[in-house]
């Protein structure tokens, strides 16, 4: 894989042309981490954080976030998502919410890149919610756990379940 598809023959900047490729079914997965004082996390699952609902407006912000990642991102190329799911798991005793995307589509090229983008808006909607109870809130680890669908086939994160 040394050649930078991204590139044409002169250096110049180009998106990938994949007309030619198949449309196929593909799926990615992505995780990442919003480390706090446990006393935030605690507070947040009582509803207690004065801008309202964190995971509600963090999950909205993912999925809109995955729907808008080529225009953020110059390569990408426009997708028709078919589905995003954003999903929280809290430890408050750690201090961590873990954040995890999972995004399908028929198409053809892959997810992964929504994938991500929606974890890292969902955990910077996250910081933004909670910014005035703590200060040192940390973003961390933002990482592809899996992809499925096209010609590179399946990969899965060693470690990842």
């Amino acid at each position: 894989m040394n050649e930078l598809s991204h590139l044409d023959e002169k250096g110049q900047a180009r998106m990938v042309d994949v007309t030619a490729k198949e449309p196929t079914l593909r799926q990615a997965v992505a995780h990442g981490e919003v480390r706090m004082r446990p006393e935030t996390v605690a507070l947040i699952e009582e509803g207690g954080i004065p801008k309202g609902d964190v995971f509600a407006a963090a999950r909205i912000a993912g999925i809109m976030a995955a729907k808008k990642t080529s225009e953020l991102i110059p390569m990408c190329h426009p997708l028709e998502l078919t589905g995003i799911e954003i999903l929280f798991a809290c430890d408050a005793a750690a201090g961590e919410i873990a954040i995890e995307a999972k995004v399908r589509t028929v198409g053809r090229t892959g997810v992964e890149m929504e994938a991500m983008t929606a974890v890292g808006v969902a955990a910077l909607t996250i910081y933004d919610m909670c910014k005035s109870v703590d200060r040192e809130i940390i973003l961390a680890d933002i990482r592809l756990m899996s992809k499925q669908g096209g010609k590179s086939g399946a990969f899965v994160r060693q470690g990842a379940g």
